[in-house]
């Protein structure tokens, strides 16, 4: 696939083109050689791009994926094993907060299900507080 625009490019990554503009300006992404009036990126951009894109799904920050990147290549996997290691534990600490506020919901569901017991609708009310 080597010879793609930017909007090829853009596309097989499934992003905008700003998106692969912002990555070239804020140094991300390399811009290749400009080879008459466009330049044009090879599958080592698209695989950085989806690369890029899965870490940000993952939950690591531009600025956390620019690091992993340079821990990558100069072979640093216990620095790389470590990052993970945090945004696991973030992960999992979200998952909690959502069970937590998923067991909230339930019972207020229960409760408003009683409309005998509360004149006010406890959702609402809890809203409201």
């Amino acid at each position: 696939m080597a010879g793609m625009t930017i909007g090829k490019l853009a596309a097989q990554a499934s992003v905008n083109v700003e998106t692969v503009r912002y990555y070239h300006r804020i140094g991300l992404l390399t811009e290749p050689v400009r080879e008459g009036a466009y330049r044009y990126y090879c599958d080592e951009d698209l695989q950085h791009l989806h690369f890029i894109r899965r870490a940000k799904e993952a939950g690591f920050s531009l600025e956390e994926i620019r690091e992993l990147l340079h821990l990558d290549a100069v072979k640093d996997r216990g620095r790389i094993r470590a990052m993970a290691s945090i945004r696991l534990q973030d992960i999992q600490t979200r998952i909690q907060d959502m069970q937590m506020l998923a067991a909230r919901l339930q019972n207020l569901i229960g409760q408003c299900a009683d409309e005998k017991a509360h004149a006010c609708c406890p959702i609402v009310e809890t809203f409201k507080n």
